[in-house]
């Protein structure tokens, strides 16, 4: 069983940067696959990137592709997005999830637990 709780989003002016933090409770994360998603009024969820469970393999959305980073710190339990030149477009709530598997799939159907998710916004 893992909880997740993200945190580190906000407001930034198009061209900004955040970085988004997730703090995964549990034993078993080094074995779980990380990934992030969001979701923007209207629209489904959709796939951002994620990170296998050793950290070694990582895969993006074509939209992030060059301009996010996902990492992992194991010993610490965290997940990160690290997002630059941000665009209007990405203003989202995003999520954390895990999966109970070392492989990292793009699909959210095999994520097994969510976090509650954090705003953020990127004004023009």
């Amino acid at each position: 069983q893992l909880q997740l709780v993200e945190s580190g989003g906000g407001l930034v002016q198009a061209g900004g940067s955040l970085r988004l933090s997730c703090a995964a409770s549990g034993r078993t994360f080094s074995s779980a696959a990380m990934g992030w998603f969001r979701q923007a009024p209207g629209k489904e969820r959709e796939f951002v990137a994620t990170i296998s469970g050793s950290g070694g393999r990582t895969y993006y959305a074509d939209f992030v592709k060059g301009r996010f980073t996902i990492s992992r710190d194991n010993a610490k339990h965290t997940v990160s997005l690290q997002m630059n030149s941000l665009k209007p477009d990405d203003t989202a709530l995003y999520y954390c999830a895990a999966r109970n598997n070392l492989y990292a799939l793009r699909e959210a159907r095999f994520y097994d637990y969510w976090g509650q998710g954090t705003q953020v916004t990127v004004s023009s």
